[in-house]
């Protein structure tokens, strides 16, 4: 509603530098970058959902222009000011890409604060104004006590377990029990939980703020909306919808709030980021802030024809991310982060984008990429690419740079196929689970550079993973033609929900086969919240648009499926106490003084004797030696044969074989505490159908 203002500011010419709105004692300073504009103004509302501005500056270009920056300072402006910014310029998009629009209410890409409750989407894609359901700034409060708390550098990187979750889903569900329920805060609350299950990370679908219109047409109609957020549209700001107050400009606070709760209880804070494109679509797409600022900037637009965008994401346009001042904002904004925010990594979505030159081929040497790997603010800040891009570039094993980590979707893939019975991928497993050496190690890169997965955000649920051999995604509106058709996935014999106690007990046994291989692999692995307590989404492998139950981390499953809580709490206390499943260096197999075995011996059926060339192999044994004086040797078999077998223990001068881990024993014999473990005194072991098994040796 419209409020009453009275104040009218005086201003002086102000700086270019930094950009975005600054404060001080004295005001705040406003810099916009738009090299080509011919007019700005700045206009300042009383409040987010204000109609109209109770002030407008204009800014001229001989005394608020210095070189591609427009700014000015405005006098005694207090924190929680609203603003937005409205630029002219040519309009000639077929021949330069210009798209100045005056009509259009533009939000500062560099806005450390945005609102978003009169935002219309389609009345941003026409022409004509729309000063009132455009999107606002929000003057932020750079003032915070931190406490003493800086980012988490001190975790080491081998004893990383990340827990990849949605702020708004992980509490939305009305079972969380949470005082601000799909809020930053709200996570706070759930902080024990996480804890107690042992991760190290948490890994956050999109914060930066985000459209949540960016669906096809007629989804918002149905409820459905962009869910996951990868649609962002003002990388500096906070998403509004996870803050409790973001009309009082509480969207730093909030998040700084959550960021030092998960730091005081030992957690990092790894952020998902959207760089390779923008909420801001192609040509027919909305305009929101970059189109209207500097679109030929910003973006990849065809060389014939500047009205259209090169797409390699599939969602209409392109950053063009090595541009000098994009690659910039770029790097700035991931600064920000971690020395503003004090947020402990990234995880960059569609990052082969980023390798893309201005001509929009691959470059190895790609300037944003590598001004991340040195910069001194990011020195000790997890960075994670998913080594792919929309238009087929995939760099797995090979992205530029060298303490990149990457999803490895090789090893998720291998290991799907591996779990529901393919045989004769015995010798991919091996590489897989021992560090990836095939890709990493002739670049002189690491096992820690593989960030091992089964699941992620984007397709089936762990439980799903068992359960469906087809993905049912009738919900999401578009005649379950989105998501992908190639799952890797087997049902375990009947198709979805069934009474059949045999099928969902070996359901659970391949949930607990999977998680058993992502934690005893070496590299960094990643958990998909939701997975320990058999989450599922009824087949929906695409829940992008789904801000509902489908989506959401159902609190009375931990109660439910307490069995593989259990079992995932205790598989992640194993690996922290073996540091032989946490190698930062490749395994070579060589004997070693002082230790009863090499660091890595494999087997087959019979021992030393692995089925590297049988192409109906289904097995996979190893011993892996301890590495530190006090630590347990340890035997892993991997049986996803449907026969039973019996396993001869390797032999050992010292000690005895005591059974840690049996994926197909009844809780709690499917994973034993130390305490609790009993010693195997016979040779051999007997083995059941599609089961991992692990024995400890003192």
């Amino acid at each position: 509603m419209q409020q009453t203002h009275t104040t009218i500011y005086r201003t002086h010419a102000g700086d270019r530098y930094p950009a975005g709105a600054t404060p001080s004692a004295e005001g705040v300073n406003f810099s916009l970058y738009s090299r080509h504009a011919t007019h700005v103004e700045l206009l300042l509302f009383a409040a987010a959902d204000d109609l109209r501005p109770f002030q407008i500056i204009a800014l001229e270009a001989r005394t608020h222009r210095t070189f591609f920056f427009w700014h000015v300072f405005v006098i005694d402006l207090p924190v929680g000011s609203h603003y937005a910014w409205r630029v002219d310029g040519p309009d000639n998009t077929h021949d330069s890409g210009f798209r100045f629009d005056y009509d259009k209410l533009l939000l500062d890409p560099w806005a450390r604060g945005v609102t978003d409750q009169l935002w219309d989407r389609g009345r941003a894609c026409i022409k004509g104004s729309n000063v009132d359901t455009s999107m606002r700034a929000v003057v932020e409060s750079t003032d915070y006590d931190w406490d003493g708390d800086e980012p988490l550098g001190c975790i080491r990187p081998e004893v990383t377990v990340i827990y990849e979750m949605h702020v708004g889903g992980f509490t939305r569900h009305a079972s969380s029990g949470v005082s601000q329920p799909g809020s930053f805060l709200g996570v706070v609350e759930k902080i024990p939980y996480l804890v107690e299950l042992g991760v190290t990370h948490v890994e956050l679908l999109p914060v930066m703020a985000f459209d949540i219109q960016d669906v096809p047409p007629g989804l918002l109609e149905k409820g459905l909306e962009n869910y996951w957020g990868y649609s962002t549209h003002s990388f500096f700001s906070p998403h509004p919808g996870y803050c409790v107050s973001p009309d009082a400009g509480a969207h730093v606070r909030e998040f700084r709030d959550m960021v030092k709760a998960l730091h005081e209880a030992g957690l990092g804070v790894i952020l998902d980021v959207v760089f390779n494109h923008t909420a801001e679509g192609g040509r027919d797409g909305p305009v929101i802030n970059f189109k209207g600022v500097g679109n030929e900037t910003f973006y990849h637009l065809d060389p014939n024809d500047r009205a259209v965008y090169r797409d390699y994401t599939g969602c209409g346009n392109t950053v063009n991310c090595n541009h000098p001042l994009v690659a910039r904002f770029i790097l700035g904004c991931l600064e920000y982060w971690v020395r503003e925010m004090h947020v402990d990594g990234f995880r960059f979505d569609l990052a082969s984008v980023l390798s893309r030159g201005e001509e929009g081929k691959p470059m190895y040497h790609a300037p944003v990429l590598w001004n991340i790997e040195f910069s001194d603010v990011l020195s000790e800040t997890r960075v994670i690419a998913e080594a792919w891009d929309a238009a087929g570039l995939y760099q797995v094993g090979d992205f530029p740079g060298f303490r990149w980590g990457e999803w490895n979707g090789r090893y998720r893939d291998v290991m799907r196929r591996f779990v529901r019975g393919e045989p004769g991928l015995i010798k991919e497993v091996a590489q897989r689970i021992s560090g990836n050496s095939d890709l990493y190690q002739g670049s002189d890169r690491q096992p820690l550079n593989s960030i091992n997965f089964i699941t992620c955000h984007d397709g089936f649920t762990l439980y799903d993973q068992v359960s469906y051999n087809n993905k049912h995604n009738e919900n999401n509106s578009e005649e379950n033609r989105d998501g992908s058709n190639d799952n890797l996935s087997w049902n375990c014999g009947v198709e979805g929900d069934t009474d059949d106690a045999a099928i969902l007990a070996l359901r659970r046994q391949q949930a607990k086969n999977f998680m058993a291989i992502l934690l005893l692999s070496q590299g960094i692995p990643m958990i998909t919240a939701g997975d320990e307590v058999l989450r599922t989404q009824q087949g929906n492998n695409n829940a992008w648009c789904q801000n509902n139950a489908t989506g959401w981390f159902d609190w009375k499953l931990p109660e439910k499926n307490n069995d593989m809580l259990r079992f995932t709490r205790q598989l992640i206390a194993f690996r922290r106490r073996h540091h032989c499943l946490m190698h930062t260096r490749f395994l070579t197999g060589e004997e070693r003084e002082g230790q009863h075995f090499p660091d890595v011996t494999w087997h087959g059926e019979l021992l030393h004797r692995p089925l590297w060339e049988d192409p109906q192999a289904q097995l996979l044994a190893c011993t892996l030696g301890a590495v530190d004086p006090w630590e347990e040797d340890l035997f892993v078999i991997l049986n996803m044969q449907t026969e039973e077998f019996l396993m001869s223990l390797p032999r050992v001068a010292e000690g005895d074989w005591y059974l840690a881990i049996d994926t197909a024993g009844q809780a709690p014999l499917d994973i034993i505490k130390r305490a609790d473990q009993l010693v195997h005194k016979a040779p051999a072991c007997t083995v059941q159908p599609r089961s991992i098994v692990v024995f400890e040796r003192r």
